[in-house]
């Protein structure tokens, strides 16, 4: 009995690869990955979050300022709580984050480390509590109007209010420092 014929062959042939394709798929969890912006968001917001929980342990040590510490200790705990889900979201949809922040991150902490008491507790605030803040807020931000995965702008979403919340505490905290900024140094202005 003869089950193929050379003409037949090629047909075979594409069935059983549609067939290894789908098996494949399928294996993989049956799920797409996410769109490349998407992808791109969770890896720059995983970035974000080591950054702000290294700068914050570092400003537990270095900080004198009680307030400054209270901030930092609020920081470490909600951004390893957030992280922490984005590493189980991200890991959900087969997107592996980084386990650290970027190496122009690493360069800023480098930086922030080589200062020390009031001066290191104005530094932290303005570049890891304000402007590390800002960029963050606007990154979710598209995040939650642009994502195309719906788990992704829901995380986006509910994540958004919290960050919010530490962009006030920090311009707050921040304003004060530099209203004291009594070691003979004068707050910055901010006209030309």
């Amino acid at each position: 009995m003869r089950f193929l014929n050379i003409r037949s062959a090629p047909f075979v042939l594409a069935v059983c690869m549609a067939a290894g394709a789908a098996w494949a798929q399928s294996t993989a969890g049956g799920m797409a990955k996410p769109a490349s912006a998407d992808v791109a968001f969770m890896k720059q917001a995983a970035e974000n979050g080591h950054a702000e929980v290294e700068s914050s342990r570092m400003a537990l040590q270095k900080s004198p300022d009680p307030q400054v510490k209270r901030f930092a200790q609020t920081m470490v705990d909600d951004h390893q709580k957030a992280g922490a889900e984005l590493k189980q979201l991200a890991s959900s949809k087969g997107v592996e984050v980084p386990a650290e922040p970027s190496l122009i991150q690493r360069a800023k902490l480098k930086l922030l480390s080589a200062s020390d008491g009031a001066e290191f507790s104005r530094n932290y605030m303005e570049s890891m509590g304000v402007e590390a803040h800002k960029e963050t807020i606007e990154l979710f931000q598209k995040a939650a109007t642009g994502a195309q995965d719906a788990d992704v702008k829901a995380f986006a979403t509910k994540t958004l209010p919290t960050l919010k919340k530490h962009l006030s505490m920090a311009q707050e905290l921040h304003g004060s420092l530099q209203g004291t900024a009594g070691s003979g140094q004068k707050a910055p202005s901010t006209t030309r």
